[in-house]
C-alpha cells in the first residue's frame, strides 16, 4: 500500500470537560497518514486536497467547540432542555452549560483523550475521500513547550466567527521579559494561577450564587449570532477581566498587572493563544 502524510495539518483549539480538571482549554496539533492505490496522477491524495478537504472536516468537526464524553457517569440533561447540560465533578461541585448544537462534540467516550478524538474525525473523514483512499491515521499531539504554558477557557461574544462560542480554548505558552530579561519564576507564576482556567468578561455575568453544595458559583450569559449561550461554574475556576478576553486583552492586563508591581521595569508580556499564535504588550 502507498502512503501519503502531512504533518502539522492543523491546529485544534477547544476545550474538553475532565471529571477532576473540570473545564479545560486545549491545542492539538494534527498530522494525517493516507493509505491506498494510486490515482490516476499517480497520488493517494492530491496535496492541495488535503489541506481542502481533510483540514475543512477537521475545523469544522472540533475546532472551538466543547468535546463531552458521553460515557462520563457524571453527565446529566433533561429532555425538556436537551440544549442544556450539568457536569458534576469529583469535588462534589459542578459545572452547566448551555449553547447551540454547532458549538459542542458528543463524544463517545468516557475520558477526553487524543486517540478518541482521532477515532472520531478518521470516521468523518473517510466518508469524503474517493474510493481509492482506504485508510485513514489522524495523529493529535501537544506541542512541546520549553517553558511554563497554562490551559484556559473563554469565549467572545463579539466575534462573528467560532471563537464567540462560550467555551472553547487553548494550551498557551507564555514569555515575560523584564528589563530585556526573560523572568522564568513569572511566568511560572502565571502559568499556576491560570491553570485550568476559565477567562471571564465582568460584562457577561448574570448572576453570582452559593449553591446548595456550599460552592461560589458565577453565571455568564450571552447571545451572538450563533445563538444564546450560558455557563455556570466554580468562582475558584475562573479569573475576571473588565474588558473582553481576547488574547490582545489577555497580554495587556498581564502587563498591567506586572507593571504595577514592578513599577520601574520594562515589562514586555508574549501570551500565546494556542500554537504559534498570540499578542505582545509592553508597559
Amino acid at each position: 500500500m502507498n502512503h501519503l502524510f502531512v504533518d502539522n495539518l492543523t491546529v485544534i483549539d477547544f476545550a474538553y470537560l475532565d471529571p477532576t480538571r473540570g473545564l479545560v482549554g486545549e491545542s492539538w496539533i494534527a498530522d494525517v497518514v493516507l493509505g491506498g492505490e494510486l490515482d490516476d496522477q499517480g497520488m493517494v491524495f492530491d496535496f492541495s486536497n488535503v489541506k481542502r478537504t481533510i483540514k475543512r472536516v477537521i475545523d469544522e468537526r472540533v475546532d472551538h467547540r466543547l468535546v463531552i464524553p458521553r460515557g462520563f457517569q457524571g453527565l446529566s440533561w433533561s429532555e425538556e432542555q436537551p440544549d442544556t447540560f450539568t457536569w458534576a465533578l469529583t469535588d462534589g461541585s459542578q459545572i452547566v452549560h448551555r449553547s447551540p448544537d454547532e458549538a459542542i462534540v458528543w463524544l463517545s467516550a468516557e475520558r477526553v483523550v487524543p486517540s478518541a478524538v482521532a477515532a472520531l474525525l478518521e470516521q468523518e473523514i473517510k466518508a469524503v475521500l474517493p474510493a481509492n483512499v482506504t485508510s485513514v491515521e489522524i495523529h493529535l499531539r501537544e506541542e512541546e513547550i520549553d517553558g511554563a504554558y497554562y490551559h484556559y477557557v473563554h469565549g467572545l461574544k463579539k466575534h462573528l466567527g467560532n471563537c464567540q462560542r462560550i467555551a472553547h480554548g487553548h494550551r498557551s505558552p507564555i514569555r515575560i521579559d523584564r528589563n530585556r530579561h526573560r523572568d522564568y519564576d513569572l511566568e511560572r507564576r502565571w502559568a499556576k494561577l491560570w491553570r485550568d482556567i476559565y477567562v471571564g468578561s465582568e460584562e457577561d455575568v448574570v448572576r453570582r450564587h452559593v449553591g446548595d453544595d456550599g460552592v461560589r458559583y458565577v453565571t455568564f450569559e450571552y447571545e451572538a449570532n450563533q445563538g444564546e449561550f450560558a455557563l455556570t461554574l466554580p468562582e475558584e475556576r475562573v479569573y475576571m477581566l473588565d474588558t473582553d478576553t481576547t488574547v490582545e486583552l489577555i497580554a495587556a492586563h498581564i502587563a498591567d498587572k506586572l507593571k504595577v508591581e514592578f513599577a520601574a521595569d520594562a515589562i514586555r508580556v508574549k501570551a500565546y493563544e494556542g500554537v504559534g499564535k498570540g499578542a505582545i504588550a509592553s508597559r
